[in-house]
């Protein structure tokens, strides 16, 4: 897989790319640990989940300059240490340098996240401003 964004993220807390398809389609997988979790249940925290579907955005569109404008996102079920989730992200609407990515989050084949988000190509590297 050519990654050419996100480079240095902590894949162990934002997911592992099982699957690239360069501006069109990517899948992460997340192994959920006692590092995410919220209590002593171990309800993992959605910043993690969130984080795992924002990096499979991120490598979905695979540009060194992709940022994260806006998202809308719902979190559909709770998720526990333990688990493994996927994360699968299409792009589905390219205008100039945007791109509207859906990702779709699941555990044993059942949705437990989605979300659009809109990522946008700028010119240089965001802090290069």
């Amino acid at each position: 897989m050519d990654i050419k964004t996100h480079r240095l993220i902590d894949t162990n807390l934002c997911g592992e790319p099982v699957e690239i398809k360069s501006d069109r389609y990517a899948k992460v997988r997340l192994n959920t640990t006692d590092d995410m979790k919220v209590d002593d249940k171990g309800l993992i925290h959605g910043g993690f989940i969130f984080g795992a579907a924002d990096y499979c955005a991120m490598i979905c569109v695979n540009h060194p300059n992709v940022v994260l404008a806006s998202s809308h996102v719902k979190f559909l079920k709770p998720s526990k240490v333990g688990d493994v989730l996927y994360f699968e992200a299409r792009v589905l609407k390219k205008e100039d340098r945007k791109r509207i990515v859906k990702v779709i989050g699941y555990r044993q084949d059942k949705p437990i996240f989605e979300g659009e988000f809109l990522c946008v190509i700028t010119e240089k590297h965001v802090l290069d401003r």
